[in-house]
Formats: structure tokens, sequence, C-alpha cells
């Protein structure tokens, strides 16, 4: 009899366990990293503020962008022609900003 309640215990125990689901990382928070990691494995200089996500294939967050901008901002990072193009030209509605330290500024 006690086997028998062990038994149904550790059943209902594990298969309540089964049916956890992992929670997906926000896209933005996804992004951010992203952004981060290809940042800090860029070879070249960042003063210039490139876009580390166009024509990056390890870039894989659709909707997304990262680019590299001043901290503190300056209205020179606001200047279209500063921003990645896929921004622009509106394949891209989202973008991670990091500064040139790999930082995080923002998520919009």
């Amino acid at each position: 009899m006690k086997l028998t309640i062990l038994l149904l215990t550790l059943l209902v125990f594990v298969g309540g366990c089964a049916q956890i689901q992992s929670t997906p990382i926000p896209a933005n928070q996804e992004a951010a990293s992203l952004c981060n990691q290809i940042c800090k494995s860029y070879d070249k200089n960042l003063s210039n503020g490139p876009c580390l996500s166009g024509n990056n294939p390890d870039w894989t967050v659709n909707d997304w962008v990262c680019d590299v901008a001043h901290s503190l901002r300056q209205p020179v990072d606001d200047l279209p022609e500063n921003q990645c193009s896929a921004f622009r030209e509106g394949k891209a509605s989202h973008f991670v900003e990091v500064d040139m330290e790999c930082n995080l500024i923002r998520t919009v």
C-alpha cells in the first residue's frame, strides 16, 4: 500500500515537471545580448559608429539592428546616414545601440 502511494506521488510529481515550459527570451533582450557579443568580437575601430548587424551572418534577430553610438548620445547619432540602412529603409523596426566599449545604451 505504501509503495503504491509512493509510486502515485512520484508519477504526479514527474508528470507535473514534464509540463513546465521555458519562457522565450523577449526579442529586445535577445537582440541586446547578441549585439553585445558581436560588438565584443568586432575587430575594427568602433569610433565611426558602424552598424554591426548589417551583412553580419551572426545577426539572427529579425526586425532588429545593432548599431554603435556615442555615450552620451550626440546629435550626429540621430542623422539618418549614421544609422543602420535596414532601419532607415524600414526593413527593421527596432534597434539596439551600444557604445564603443560595447555597453548597452538603449533598445527601441
